[in-house]
This record gives structure tokens, sequence and C-alpha cells, in this order.
């Protein structure tokens, strides 16, 4: 057998069956942003990739190879004893590193030579990075569901998804849901580059079909949409669900009012400059005395003036707002009159 090193597209289409794909960059940058699916099986430490950098720098490129051997050695007989573990019932595993040089081509040699069939990414994760930053230039066909904060747009999602619609989830791809409160009871955010790889290949995965999606701001929690992305958001079509401030309010008592006081007190101190000193202050001040329905009234307030703003603020040459109106967070009945106002049985 022998390493073949394919481009990126050609590398993206064997990452679509599901194969391992090993990352032999060191644990931090791994831990920075890999591709989403990769298995980190470092050739090096960061200590060790610290010391092989620096030698390849101030003495010469055979001194760092002679080092990087002095490391390697070691790690040989574990390494393919590892891979063969995490490779039962695949055909095939995928290698990369930060340029697709010695690192990928080291461990790609090891694997080869023991009987496993290797593929390398040319350019390494380099070449990843910039393949996700090209997709969000492109245009893409979407159809956005709009709404105040409360209206069930995230169950909308999932019940087009399941009806067969294509679909992007924007906060399951950051881990948020969007609001002060939007990081309750879910795992930590990703970084900014490891949001932008989910993303870059969620639209890849979708091609150019038309999807769904939730309108956004630019910001869901810490992290940012891609400017481009964002711009196509605000432009696209949009099918606006209006329902009456009561309901979303117990829609989002239900989502959030059983989570503890102090977690609640938190989010609300993070956007203490936005929602104003006398506002904070109140809300504070409800959710200490249990009264948890009326600090909620407080903020869905003003993330009503907010979500108004935005919308009025909407491009010129945006396509035009389909205004349903609903009588309450309903997820099936909602969904159905999505559905029907875009002729979609």
């Amino acid at each position: 057998m022998a390493v073949v090193s394919l481009d990126i597209d050609t590398f993206l289409e064997k990452l679509a069956q599901q194969p391992l794909l090993l990352d032999v960059r060191s644990p931090a940058e791994f831990a920075h942003a890999h591709i989403p699916g990769a298995v980190s099986l470092p050739l090096f430490s960061d200590e060790e990739r610290k010391v092989v950098g620096t030698a390849y720098k101030q003495e010469s490129r055979q001194q760092a190879i002679k080092i990087g051997l002095d490391y390697f050695g070691p790690k040989m007989r574990p390494m393919v004893e590892t891979v063969e573990k995490l490779n039962a019932g695949k055909e095939g595993v995928l290698v990369h590193c930060w340029r697709g040089g010695m690192r990928s081509g080291g461990v790609a040699w090891l694997l080869d030579l023991y009987g496993i069939k290797v593929f390398t990414l040319k350019g390494g994760y380099k070449a990843f990075r910039q393949w996700v930053l090209a997709q969000f230039e492109r245009d893409y066909n979407l159809q956005v569901i709009g709404g105040y904060t409360g209206s069930g747009k995230t169950e909308i999602l999932g019940k087009l998804a399941r009806h067969g619609e294509a679909v992007l989830d924007l906060e399951a791809l950051a881990d948020h849901r969007g609001s002060a409160f939007g990081h309750l009871g879910r795992a930590e955010q990703p970084g900014q580059e490891q949001f932008e790889n989910k993303l870059a290949l969620a639209l890849h995965a979708l091609g150019a079909k038309p999807f769904w999606v939730e309108d956004e701001s630019l910001r869901i929690g810490s992290l940012f949409l891609p400017n481009n992305f964002h711009d196509q958001l605000r432009k696209a079509a949009c099918v606006f669900i209006d329902i009456p401030f009561e309901e979303r309010l117990d829609h989002i008592l239900k989502t959030y009012g059983s989570f503890p006081v102090d977690q609640l007190i938190v989010a609300i101190l993070r956007i203490q400059k936005r929602l104003g000193p006398l506002e904070t202050k109140t809300a504070i001040n409800h959710l200490v005395e249990k009264e948890i329905r009326q600090a909620f009234a407080i903020l869905l307030k003003y993330y009503d003036k907010f979500y108004t703003k935005s919308l009025n603020s909407r491009p010129a040459d945006a396509k035009p707002l389909n205004r349903l109106n609903a009588v309450a967070v309903d997820t099936l009945r909602n969904t159905q009159l999505i559905l029907q106002a875009c002729s979609i049985p």
C-alpha cells in the first residue's frame, strides 16, 4: 500500500463516509479548534512541539527531525495499537496535521507500514480553514423563521426537520439559545473557530438546496455569525410567527423558570448595560422575591423592543416579511401554518 494525499474537496468526500479521522497536532492546537469528528492523536506534546519548532527555527530542519524522531520512537507501538482499536470495522484512516507536513507524514508512514490504508490532507488543517472561510462567501437559499423571543422557533425548526424539510439549527451549533438565559442547562459554547468549522460543514452538507433557519442576531451567546452569512440571513424571505406576549411569557417560564434563582440573576447581570440599571434592579428584586413571572416579563419586553428595532432596520433589498398570526406557542399548529403559507404539503 501507499499513502494517498488528497485535496480538500476529495478529503471531505471521504470524511462524509465517516472514517476514522486522526488529528496529529498537539493537544493545545486540537483544543483550540479542529475538524468536527476528529480524534486527537498527537505526535508531539505541547512542550515537545515547542522544542522541535525552536530547533527548526534556530538550528536546522535536520536537527528538528532528529529531535522529533527521539520523541516519536517510543510512541510508535502505542500509536499503532491505539489506531488499530479505533479503526476496527472501518476502511482507511484520514490523517492531518497543521500544514500537511512532517507530523502527518510521519504518522501516515507508520500506519501504512503496519498495513493500514492511509489518506492525508494536502495543506493540512490550514487548508481546511481556508475552505471553511470560503463557505461563508457562498450564496445560500435561506428561508427564515422569525418571531419574538419565546415564540418556540427552535421547536418549529425541529418539527420541520421531522417533516422532511432541510434545516440549519444555528443555536444547536453554537450550543446556546440566544437570549440572556440561553446558556442555562447547556454545555460550554465552542470557541469561535470551532463554531465556524461546525457551521461550514453543516452548510456544506445542505448543498444547494433551500433550507430553513431561525432568525438570529449577529451574536449567539459569545459567538458571532460570519458577516456575509448574517447579511444573507437579514435579506432572506422571512416567515414571522406573531404570538401574543402572555403566551410567549408562559413558554419562557416553562423553559427557564425552574433554574436556580442565583443562575438567573447572573444571566441578567450579563446584559445589565443594555437592560439599564433600573430594569436590572427591578428584575433581580422580583427574582429574589420569587416573582419569576414579573422578572421574565421585564426581560421579554426588552427583547421585544430589541427585535422590533431589528425588524424595522431590515435592508432595503430584503425579501418580503410574511407575518403569520398565531394564538399560542403550539409547535404542531404553527409549523402547519408556516408550511401552508409557503404552499408546502
